[in-house]
């Protein structure tokens, strides 16, 4: 009897210790992850402290790292490969595992890390190409000897830190998940670029505009979505003359209704499509796209500013997540010395300054995606046809594993466009308009080297420097505005733009027919452009980039008319500017739609008041100043009254077996409000009376009061746009307690303070050029990416406030500034 209790005893321990050492599910191995010599406990601040020595296999000089009381690495290097590989050291120490989580999820691996959760979101990023397009990208990095070797020795510096990592130093996800880094690699690198270029570059409208044309007709679809909407201020001022001769435009040969027009069948998730993933989907924060997505940059010459120097601006609109986006970082070595925010995955500074210019991003948001119904010889899917033959699709094999499950082989067809991202015997495996049986050809997937732009960008000393880097960058097009400290601005709203017919790509094309392909480049020199405008100075809110009289035809889906309009309004009554001037205006949350058009709703429903709270609504908006602060409650009223608005106006318009009627920018409602109030779409379908502006507006007031009581309560504190906006950073790894809430964050995202609920301001920058460059930044996060570091979201709170702080900026390693706080010297060796 004691034998048995004693080996029950054992089978009992043993079963506790493999319990403990395992994980369950998504359950962590709480063995591992309690145990006081390598688990969570060893995660705390104390991993801030700054070395003083490091030895770092690879580097062939001395690198010294400067630290300053932000967490901010300045690092000083010899030659570009220690610059480069100290910089990958640098990222791994300070977010490795953050790293490593964005390029598994780009790649349709993160069921490797989480199980089946993680399925189908990995099918859908390989059938979306994403992968595809890193290995592309990696071929083209490989062609160039000098982006070979930036990605190489970044590559070689975040090994070498994962080198030195016992499960002690692990990153605490990695204890929480269960799981160990695996080496870094160059496709990594690239599958975060393409992780970008699907944020920017991947939202389209083509298959729900494709059935509404076939229920409405293209005419009245160019009523509702024209090419030159009104209200908006292009990019590059109309006036602006062409400094080339245009190429020859392609002839549109199609009929105005395709035969395919009416076959095509939306996702089945249209209508949030792009606010929450299918039940049962891992969807990361910051890893989304939508129509949602904005940045706003500008920069005034010195004819308007107090220095006499140019001050450039900058806030690029990304999905919040913990750990940020971005990571600052100064990057000097012989030929460059240079500041700003890189992703922590990838080399090189992004956008930023060095000591003669700076520059900044917007999303171009031109379209650069386009699917093709493809008509298959059989069920077999083996041939496509195309002009009149047959030709033969690639099969590519992508083989998922699965944590504890079994490797779920998917079979993703490959046309000469790209791929089949939906079959079409198959329902929509995620949140996006993907029309069934289509292919996609994304300008994503294509090889390039964006690295190389930015290694230009980094050295850029001129003018001219400027412009022969932007070059080399493809995808995802931006609005690059640039100043130096000669005096001049310039924007470029740059990319690699196919050349096509006007509208071409606007519906599904027919995969059939050549003619519907793309026919060519425009020309880098030909893509819109302005140097030193009269007007002293340029800007960009993602929002038309030109004019009618521009001869190309590169996108019609940009961003509505507000920011822009705001920013060209103050900047065209602007004198004297400071950077605090710059600063505060980063901070505007005026809204000039609710301006525009709130006063003649108000006149409508002066007398329609029923009951106490809605006219205390009412009150509310009468006493606003149509600014979005979190402590009103009016913005919380206007929000949902346009929301009903367009609803009332807009759905009641779909015909025949439309999921829904896209909705037309926010500048053709206000254009209707104001000057067509008897407008045919403000007739109810479903009734048999004509209503006009009036009922529309008064249904909507009485709908829109209605709703949010019933969601929030009587009237009162809950009602304050803060709260109801409800602003979120989540942690990338939906970790609970590891993400932030902001109830108090001002702003939404039409206004120039574009803080909404999940997407933002990422980075704020404001740079004044001069004989010794002075910057401002700040961004939603820390520069640790660990939760027990007290720099992992210490910049938050003051970034919500608006509060950037002056950036350290070192000519070199020894120079005395009371913000350096430690030095680190990296040395070579084994």
């Amino acid at each position: 009897m004691r034998w048995i209790r004693a080996i029950v005893s054992l089978v009992l321990a043993a079963a506790v210790f493999w319990g403990l050492d395992n994980r369950h599910g998504t359950f962590p191995a709480l063995g591992k992850l309690l145990n006081p010599f390598s688990g969570f406990w060893q995660n705390g601040s104390r991993s801030d402290a700054v070395p003083e020595k490091l030895v770092v296999p690879g580097l062939r000089e001395e690198v010294r790292v400067v630290w300053d009381a932000r967490h901010v690495p300045h690092i000083f290097a010899q030659n570009d490969h220690d610059l480069y590989l100290a910089q990958g050291y640098v990222a791994a120490s300070l977010r490795l595992w953050q790293m490593e989580f964005q390029a598994l999820y780009t790649a349709g691996r993160i069921s490797e890390v989480i199980g089946p959760l993680g399925l189908q979101r990995d099918r859908f990023n390989r059938r979306f190409g994403l992968p595809w397009a890193a290995e592309n990208a990696v071929r083209a990095f490989r062609e160039d000897p000098r982006t070979r070797e930036i990605v190489d020795a970044f590559t070689a510096g975040v090994n070498a830190y994962v080198r030195t990592l016992g499960r002690k130093g692990l990153p605490v996800e990695y204890k929480i998940l269960d799981y160990k880094p695996e080496p870094w690699t160059d496709l990594k690198c690239a599958l975060l670029l393409k992780a970008m270029s699907y944020s920017l570059a991947s939202y389209n409208q083509d298959a729900i505009m494709t059935q509404a044309k076939a229920a409405l007709g293209e005419e009245a679809l160019d009523r509702l979505f024209p090419f030159f909407p009104p209200l908006v201020p292009p990019v590059i001022p109309p006036e602006t003359p062409l400094d080339f001769t245009p190429l020859p435009v392609p002839a549109r040969e199609k009929p105005a209704e395709p035969a395919i027009g009416a076959a095509i069948t939306p996702a089945d998730s249209l209508l949030s499509g792009f606010d929450a993933p299918p039940s049962g989907t891992f969807l990361m924060p910051g890893f989304q796209t939508g129509p949602g997505i904005g940045s706003n940059n500008w920069a005034v010459s010195g004819k308007l500013t107090r220095s006499g120097f140019p001050i450039l601006c900058n806030d690029m609109h990304l999905g919040l997540s913990l750990p940020a986006i971005w990571y600052e970082i100064q990057l000097s070595a012989p030929g460059v010395n240079v500041r700003g925010v890189s992703f922590p995955g990838a080399p090189l500074v992004i956008a930023g300054y060095n000591e003669s210019v700076a520059w900044g991003f917007t999303n171009g948001t031109d379209d650069v995606l386009d699917w093709y119904d493809i008509t298959f010889r059989d069920d077999s899917r083996a041939e496509y046809l195309h002009g009149g033959e047959w030709r033969k699709t690639i099969l590519r094999e992508e083989r998922i594993k699965v944590r504890s499950g079994a490797t779920v082989v998917d079979r993703v067809i490959y046309t000469g466009y790209g791929p089949v991202v939906r079959p079409k015997d198959e329902p929509s495996i995620a949140p996006a308009s993907i029309p069934a049986g289509a292919a996609l050809r994304w300008l994503a997937h294509d090889a390039s080297d964006e690295f190389s732009a930015l290694y230009a960008l980094n050295r850029a000393g001129t003018y001219a420097g400027y412009v022969a880097a932007l070059k080399t960058w493809d995808c995802p097009s931006q609005n690059i505005v640039y100043a130096d400290r000669d005096g001049t601005i310039a924007i470029w709203h740059n990319g690699k733009f196919p050349l096509r017919w006007k509208g071409q790509g606007r519906y599904v094309l027919d995969g059939a027919d050549p003619r519907d392909e793309w026919r060519g480049w425009i020309p880098h020199e030909q893509a819109p452009h302005v140097k030193d405008p009269e007007r002293g100075f340029v800007s960009s809110a993602n929002q038309l980039p030109t004019g009618p009289g521009y001869p190309y035809y590169i996108g019609w889906d940009y961003a509505s008319f507000e920011r822009a309009a705001r920013i060209n309004e103050l900047l065209a009554d602007a004198r004297n500017v400071t950077p605090a001037d710059m600063i505060r205006m980063q901070g505007d949350v005026l809204d000039v739609r609710a301006r525009a058009v709130l006063p003649r709703l108000l006149d409508i429903l002066r007398n329609e008041t029923a009951g106490e709270t809605e006219r205390m609504c009412f009150e509310e908006l009468r006493a606003w100043n149509f600014e979005w602060w979190a402590a009103r409650i009016a913005p919380t009223v206007f929000d949902e009254l346009w929301t009903e608005i367009d609803r009332s106006t807009w759905q009641d318009e779909k015909k025949g077996d439309m999921k829904r009627m896209p909705v037309p920018a926010s500048e053709m409602m206000v254009d209707l409000i104001m000057n067509s109030p008897e407008a045919e779409y403000f007739d109810d379908r479903t009734t048999t009376e004509r209503e006009t502006l009036t009922e529309i507006v008064q249904r909507a007031f009485h709908a829109a009061v209605a709703n949010i009581e019933k969601r929030l309560g009587r009237f009162g504190e809950a009602w304050k746009w803060g709260g109801v906006k409800d602003t979120s950073l989540g942690h990338l790894g939906q970790i609970p307690g590891f993400g932030r809430k902001l109830p108090e964050a001002d702003g939404v995202g039409h206004v120039i303070n574009a803080i909404d609920r999940s997407w933002a301001p990422s980075w704020r920058m404001v740079v004044e050029l001069g004989p010794e460059v002075r910057a401002w930044g700040n961004y939603p996060g820390g520069q640790s990416g660990n939760p027990g570091s007290r720099f992992y979201d210490d910049f938050v709170d003051d970034w919500a406030a608006g509060k950037p702080y002056e950036l350290v900026f070192l000519r070199s390693a020894d120079e005395p500034n009371p913000a350096v706080v430690g030095r680190t010297v990296m040395r070579g060796g084994k």
